[in-house]
């Protein structure tokens, strides 16, 4: 597919236009990642599935960008889409979903409750964290477990739900040398996101703790994993003795 240039259109947001393949475009909303850009994200992102345009398939929201994919084929055969490409038509469209549906508001979603020990067996990078902040372990839990995150993205590996709004407190390096396992649940810290581990892999975040909830189940075709991009997510401290009632 020929280049083209990036278009630019502002009402209540601001973003670009650029042609990632012959089957898909990118909206991208600049490069900060903050609650203004993760609420412009959400919100065209419902409208888009709300109002699909002929040959729709899929949406895939990221940190300060969302994708959509489409059917080359069945957008350039429309009749209802202007223009002379797939890029121009899809674009165009875009443009004039968010022009007359930018004040309308996105539903509210329910905060997705996690249960998590934090105990050392399922943590066991809170003592060295502890020494890192210069705070207890406890002060770890609470800080962790006092924040509603929300879900920018789903990537790295089926499932793995990657949390922004992270206190400032927890902010922390990957570990220098990464395990070769890490048990499905392990929630983790890197740099200033927290995250669930939804399947057993190797990993360098560092671990504070482990929920006993599945976060992603292949065997769910419609709705594999149990959070979404979009999510708000709240951390719920539980004992050892219930993460093993969960289990049971």
């Amino acid at each position: 597919m020929a280049a083209f240039e990036l278009l630019q259109f502002s009402t209540t947001s601001h973003f670009k236009i650029y042609s990632l393949a012959e089957n898909a475009v990118t909206i991208a909303f600049g490069q900060e990642i903050n609650d203004l850009t993760f609420n412009q994200i959400q919100s065209l992102n419902e409208i888009i599935q709300q109002h699909p345009f002929d040959g729709f398939h899929c949406t895939v929201p990221a940190y300060t960008s969302l994708s959509i994919f489409f059917d080359p084929v069945q957008v350039i055969t429309s009749t209802k889409l202007p223009g002379i490409n797939c890029f121009e038509r899809v674009s165009n469209y875009l443009l004039q979903l968010d022009k007359h549906h930018a004040e309308e508001p996105t539903s509210k979603r329910q905060p997705v409750t996690i249960p998590v020990c934090y105990d050392d067996q399922f943590g066991p990078d809170l003592t060295s964290l502890a020494k890192y902040y210069g705070i207890t372990k406890q002060k770890i839990i609470d800080i962790h477990s006092a924040t509603t995150y929300k879900v920018h993205m789903i990537g790295f590996i089926p499932g793995f739900a990657y949390l922004g709004g992270m206190s400032e407190q927890l902010i922390a390096p990957r570990k220098h040398i990464p395990r070769n396992k890490v048990p499905a649940g392990s929630v983790g810290i890197a740099g200033a996101q927290t995250g669930i581990y939804p399947l057993e892999t190797p990993g360098g975040w560092q671990l504070i703790g482990r929920t006993p909830l599945p976060l992603f189940d292949s065997q769910n075709p419609q709705h594999p994993s149990l959070l979404k991009a979009g999510d708000e997510v709240i951390f719920m401290p539980i004992s050892a003795k219930d993460f093993k009632s969960y289990q049971n």
